[in-house]
Parts: C-alpha cells; sequence; structure tokens
C-alpha cells in the first residue's frame, strides 16, 4: 500500500493546573478572555471560540479554535483544578500562551506534558 507522507508538525502541550484560583475557574467569561488573550500572546489567529460553564460556582468547558490549531480547558474550581490543552503549529509558540494562562490562573503547581507532532516542516495555517 502506497501512503502519502504527512509533512506537517506542531507542538501539543497538556497542562494540569493544580490549585488554581477558584474565582477564576468558574468565571466564564474571565476564562474566555484569558485564553483569547493566551493565543495572540502566542501569535496565533483566532477562527472561533465557545465555552459552556456548568452553572454558578461550577466549571467551565471553553475552546478557542485558531488557524495553528486550538486552545481548550476544563475547569473544577471547587478543587482549583484546570486541565489545558494546547496545540499549535506554524509560527505560534504554545510555550507563550501557557504563561499567559498560568499568569491569570495562579496555580501553585503545573504538571505539562510536551507532544510532538507530525513530521517534517511546520504547517503553514494560510
Amino acid at each position: 500500500m502506497n501512503r502519502s507522507v504527512h509533512h506537517s508538525s506542531g507542538t501539543h502541550l497538556l497542562a494540569d493546573l493544580h490549585e488554581a484560583n477558584r474565582d477564576a475557574l468558574a468565571d466564564p467569561s474571565f476564562i474566555e478572555g484569558l485564553l483569547k488573550r493566551a493565543a495572540l500572546a502566542a501569535g496565533a489567529h483566532i477562527v472561533y471560540s465557545h465555552f459552556h460553564p456548568f452553572g454558578p460556582g461550577l466549571g467551565v468547558t471553553g475552546v478557542v479554535l485558531l488557524a495553528e490549531s486550538h486552545i481548550s480547558i476544563h475547569t473544577w474550581p471547587e478543587t482549583g483544578f484546570a486541565a489545558v490543552d494546547i496545540f499549535m503549529c506554524g509560527k505560534a509558540v504554545p510555550g507563550r500562551a501557557l504563561a499567559c494562562i498560568r499568569d491569570g490562573l495562579a496555580p501553585t503547581a503545573v504538571d505539562v506534558r510536551d507532544i510532538p507532532r507530525g513530521h517534517g516542516p511546520s504547517c503553514d495555517p494560510k
């Protein structure tokens, strides 16, 4: 079988934020603004975003779709935890997005997994 080779690549960061600001984790407007600022800080281009609050004082799930891929978040304010997923290719810098999110949520600990995706030169989102 003859397969074509995928030549785009990117960086996928998976971050677990522990003991983050519980009020911020429960605020869908704050979370949406934070992820949009993070995307811009990374040099990414926002295509669309959608955020879903689970009720007063409860968590938020959301995604910012990017020309370069996405940033998503799931929050648990009751435990001060957030799971963040940042996948970017091209010239965008996912580490800058993560730094912005860390600054905004002020976790006391962060566990990050850095996963290279694909092979070859970086994708061009344009």
